[in-house]
Parts: structure tokens; C-alpha cells; sequence
């Protein structure tokens, strides 16, 4: 059974910046979750990034500044390094990733002004995955991330 890296906000931990979580209750990810194929992960948890903290953008320069402007590139960084040894250790190949997150999103982030505004770009950690060729889906994406899966099966 093949293993898939999933953002624990997604999954209902309380593990996003403000403390919430993103939970999503599609059949697919209970399907998942009911065959054992998760591994439940967190990387600016993992970090070493508190519950609640201060909203983090990445900047034109691609350092991670929160709102407060406190530079934490470098939990960032760590968090991605974490998620890509457990993928490694996992046999992982296809991650599920928070959307928009400056660790997670896939396609969207913020656009480093905190203005609420989203623009094109990747997190780190989908930037570490993908370059070490792991496939990124966000959870907008689950239909391609099954199909993704029964093709390699």
C-alpha cells in the first residue's frame, strides 16, 4: 500500500498559525485514512514553530518574515528537510499539501505583503518535495491525486 504525506491541518490538528485547523472531510482522504495510506505531518510544527503564532510570508528575496518581522527561514527550512526524510522513509511519493501555506501551498501562496492577497508560487516544503521528485496535490486536488495513485499502481 502505497504511503502519502498529508498536512496535518487537513486532518484536523489544531496546528495552523492561528491555532485552528483546515480539516477536510472528503470521501477520498477518509478512504485513505481508512487503508492506513496516511502520514500525518506538520512541517513548521516540525519546525519548531509554536501553535498559535504569527502569520509568515515568504518574501520577494524567499525568506520566510512573519507579520511581526521575525525572520523563521530557517524553521521553514527545517520543517521541509523533516518532511522530505520521512517521505524518504515512508517510500513516499505523492504529498497532499495546505494550499496557500508558506510551507505547503502547491501553486498559491501570499504574496509577502500580508495584504491577503494570493499569488502564484510554492512553499517550501512543496519546493523540496518536487525537487526530489515527490508530486505535490493540494487539497483542491484530490480527484488527480487518486487518479496520480491508480496510475502508478
Amino acid at each position: 500500500m502505497q504511503k502519502i504525506l498529508i498536512s496535518a491541518c487537513l486532518m484536523g490538528e489544531n496546528v495552523c498559525f492561528d491555532g485552528k485547523n483546515s480539516k477536510n472531510s472528503s470521501e477520498i482522504i477518509k478512504k485513505w485514512q481508512k487503508d492506513g495510506c496516511l502520514v500525518v505531518f506538520c512541517p513548521e510544527v516540525s519546525g519548531g514553530l509554536p501553535v498559535p503564532r504569527p502569520p509568515a510570508e515568504i518574501q520577494p528575496d524567499e525568506q520566510i518574515i512573519t507579520v511581526e518581522g521575525s525572520d523563521v527561514t530557517a524553521a521553514f527550512e527545517q520543517g521541509a528537510e523533516k518532511a522530505l526524510g520521512l517521505c524518504r522513509e515512508h517510500h513516499i511519493h505523492i504529498a497532499i499539501l495546505k494550499e496557500g501555506s508558506p510551507s505547503c501551498g502547491s501553486s498559491l501562496i501570499n504574496d509577502g505583503h500580508f495584504s491577503h492577497t494570493k499569488i502564484s508560487g510554492q512553499g517550501v516544503t512543496t519546493q523540496l518535495l518536487e525537487a526530489n521528485g515527490i508530486f505535490v496535490f493540494s487539497e483542491n486536488e484530490l480527484d488527480q491525486a487518486e487518479e496520480y495513485l491508480r496510475s502508478t499502481q
